[in-house]
């Protein structure tokens, strides 16, 4: 990214009969997004008109370009990616809103990859609708993590405030939790985690909790024995390597006592366990942001809301927290990198000997 210019920020429409319009367009209505960075929308502005009119939304200028190159400061710029007769039935799961969903997601990943945007936004999709040949995935982590990646794992971690909760296994069922927690998934996910605390969120040394599978941490094996042969010796290969790691605890204690404010990160083992405090306690404050890969994407942790799309009534907080999130991991990545970048090189001196010399007669 050239020093001079504002970070761009791609955000995807998501699907067309959701809230992703309402809040996005909420969010970018307040004029200091457009101060603090470049936005690039990839929907419609046929869409987008019909959502602000429909909703009585602020009136403010869509700035349509063809290429992210061609953005301009202070405005706030859109894409289009869908052709103009494309239909929407707000609250209502399609075909046709799954592809425009798709078509977002397909040229902002290119744009991405291509260095043209510097992070990247999702508003809500339905899985079931954009699910196609070119979309055969459990959610976006999954899909990103094939297109952006890079040979890397991606990791889900979900952020807001203080709180940051990582899982072990995304969008697996539960029929399928427990074979996915071995100890080199567990291991690999702390070592994951405390990267990612360290370059993207700018904690070093921090102190990551690691909760339990089984009801009360197993109960020394009388529940479940994944806590004394999984969990606890991946805990302790951790630590060998310098992560502060602590656990396992179980999880409703550790939520209900507040023991989660005395942690930088928790690493749950499976998506409810980690998400539903999260949400209860982060609000609409959360974020979700994919951490592992080279590229920085964040979305609201909220869905496509359907039963209130079209009515004005979604709290655009979540979005707005994306994007402001996206911009400060992407600050704190390329912070972490110029430090890091030329590194003292380890020299040997000789000391000599703190002997006196012989006094001469």
């Amino acid at each position: 990214m050239e020093q001079n210019r504002k970070i761009r920020v791609g955000i995807t429409h998501g699907d067309i009969n959701g809230v992703g319009y309402e809040v996005l367009l909420k969010a970018l209505g307040d004029i200091r997004i457009a101060e603090l960075c470049t936005p690039v929308i990839y929907g419609s502005a046929k869409i987008a008109n019909f959502y602000r009119k429909g909703i009585e939304l602020p009136d403010f200028r869509l700035f349509q370009i063809d290429s992210p190159d061609k953005a301009a400061d202070e405005q706030i710029n859109l894409i289009n990616v869908v052709p103009e007769d494309c239909k929407v039935e707000p609250g209502q799961a399609t075909q046709t809103a799954g592809q425009a969903a798709l078509a977002a997601l397909e040229r902002a990943t290119a744009d991405l990859r291509d260095g043209l945007i510097d992070v990247l936004v999702t508003a809500p999709i339905n899985k079931q609708t954009i699910h196609s040949e070119a979309f055969n995935f459990p959610g976006h982590t999954e899909y990103l993590q094939k297109r952006l990646g890079e040979g890397r794992e991606a990791m889900m971690i979900m952020c807001g405030g203080n709180l940051r909760v990582a899982l072990v296994t995304i969008h697996d069922s539960i029929a399928t939790v427990a074979a996915g927690i071995t100890a080199k998934s567990v291991s690999d996910k702390l070592a994951a985690f405390n990267r990612s605390l360290t370059e993207d969120f700018g904690i070093h040394g921090p102190r990551i909790a690691v909760l339990a599978l089984n009801p009360h941490a197993g109960d020394a094996g009388v529940i479940g024995s994944e806590e004394t042969e999984i969990i606890a010796p991946a805990i302790a290969e951790a630590n060998k390597r310098k992560i502060l790691a602590f656990g396992p605890y179980p999880a409703d204690g550790f939520f209900g006592s507040g023991a989660y404010t005395k942690f930088d990160g928790i690493l749950a083992m499976y998506h409810d366990q980690g998400l539903i405090p999260f949400k209860l306690l982060a609000a609409e404050n959360g974020v979700n942001f994919t951490a592992g890969l080279p590229y920085v994407r964040t979305s609201p942790d909220h869905g496509t809301a359907y039963d209130i799309a079209g009515q004005g009534k979604a709290d655009e907080q979540s979005m707005r927290e994306a994007i402001y999130t996206a911009i400060d991991i992407y600050r704190n990545r390329r912070r972490e990198a110029e430090a890091t970048a030329n590194p003292l090189r380890k020299q040997n001196f000789d000391k000599g000997s703190d002997r006196l010399p012989a006094e001469r007669g």
